[in-house]
């Protein structure tokens, strides 16, 4: 089976948690992606609430796999900011190899989030949301180089 972002947002929260955790971690991404919020995933709502928060809050992040941070494009014209660290480590929900997003030590307004990431597809990464150790949202990723 293929993946896209309309795939994903149809999915439910079991099935993209299965999905993450068959897909290992991939490598470290570079360059600008397009961010998709995955919330209520597998209902009716969840298009048009990824919609909403991607034109008014977070349009993706930009990646320097050489330096091993990112930045969030975030607000309507797509500023970027929020950086994180970049690393592999293991994930908080199954214990194997994922990209974790660090914010804990770059970010005053994000040090207690934390994301992971894996690639799914060439190009397209599922990423986990937690607040501390709280799962918040899922979020796609996709690069287009």
């Amino acid at each position: 089976m293929t993946y896209d972002v309309e795939k994903l947002l149809s999915m439910s929260q079991a099935d993209l948690d299965d999905l993450f955790g068959k897909c290992a971690a991939g490598e470290i991404p570079n360059g600008e992606a397009d961010g998709t919020a995955i919330v209520a995933p597998g209902t009716k709502f969840s298009s048009n609430i990824a919609k909403f928060i991607s034109n008014f809050a977070w349009q993706g992040k930009v990646f320097d796999a050489g330096k091993g941070v990112l930045k969030n494009r975030i607000l309507p014209f797509g500023l970027n900011a929020i950086i994180a660290k970049v690393y592999k480590g293991p994930s908080w929900l199954d214990g194997k190899d994922c990209i974790v997003l660090d914010y804990s030590e770059t970010s005053i307004i994000a040090q207690w989030i934390r994301d992971e990431i894996r690639q799914i597809e060439p190009g397209l990464y599922l990423g986990k949301v937690y607040w501390e150790k709280k799962r918040l949202i899922d979020f796609a990723l996709k690069f287009n180089s």
